[in-house]
Order: structure tokens, then C-alpha cells, then sequence
């Protein structure tokens, strides 16, 4: 995972936009837990699910290594998927009832920091355009 410097916010890593911001990684583990919660998935499932919201910037290994994670927390549980007809068998991941718990958790912290990012949008907006 990029360390990140302070400046970050003036466009990323010397510029790119094609990097992701700690915000970012840090909606990683709900983001993970919801999609799971949805239903169960293979990796490449969750990948492609993290793309269509927007979150294309980080890299498979994060997501990976956050499963891992995750299972080692006992919030997901995964086994082999050796149905596929085609390529190698693939480990399909799901949410568990402590898992449950746990998105129940970051559903009040999101609720409560949508809360704060409101706040802090609303005051940079220019005193001009308030009115």
C-alpha cells in the first residue's frame, strides 16, 4: 500500500489521479462487508463490484489482503468454488453472523461521519454562494 505524504490532496503522487485516497481504503471494509452481505462472491466478483462504485484505484492486492483480514476476523468465511468448468477452482467469500455485526457497526460510523462531511462541505462553500 502507497504511503501517503502530506499535499496528497493537490492531485495524488506527483500529480496522478490514477491513485486512491486514504478515505478510500478506509471505506474498504465496509464497502467489502456490504457487497458480501449482498451475497456471496469470488474475488474477481468483488473487484469488478468495487469498479462499478468507483473505487477502481486500488489495487487487487489491498482488496485481497483486506479479505484476509476480514477472515481472520471471523466476519467472512470463504471456501473453494471447484464447480467452474474452466480455469483454476476460485475462493468464494461470505459474510458471517459476526460479520453481520460489524456492518451493523460501520452502518452507525458511516451514518455519523456522513453527518461531519456534511458539515465540513457545507463551510467551504463560499459565504457568496450560501445565500
Amino acid at each position: 500500500m502507497p504511503r501517503y505524504h502530506r499535499g496528497w490532496a493537490m492531485g495524488g503522487r506527483r500529480g496522478q489521479r490514477s491513485h486512491h485516497s486514504p478515505l478510500a481504503v478506509s471505506l474498504l471494509e465496509p464497502v467489502l462487508l456490504l457487497l458480501l452481505k449482498e451475497q456471496p462472491r469470488h474475488g474477481y466478483n468483488l473487484l469488478a463490484e468495487l469498479d462499478k462504485l468507483g473505487l477502481n484505484t486500488l489495487h487487487p492486492s489491498v482488496v485481497y489482503r483486506v479479505l484476509r483480514q476480514l477472515e481472520g476476523l471471523d466476519w467472512i468465511s470463504s471456501d473453494w468454488d471447484t464447480t467452474q468448468t474452466q480455469g483454476p477452482p476460485r475462493r468464494n467469500y461470505r459474510l458471517t453472523d459476526l460479520g453481520e455485526k460489524a456492518l451493523q457497526n460501520w452502518k452507525q460510523e458511516l451514518g455519523n461521519t456522513t453527518s461531519l462531511i456534511n458539515t465540513l462541505l457545507q463551510r467551504t462553500i463560499d459565504p457568496m454562494e450560501r445565500s
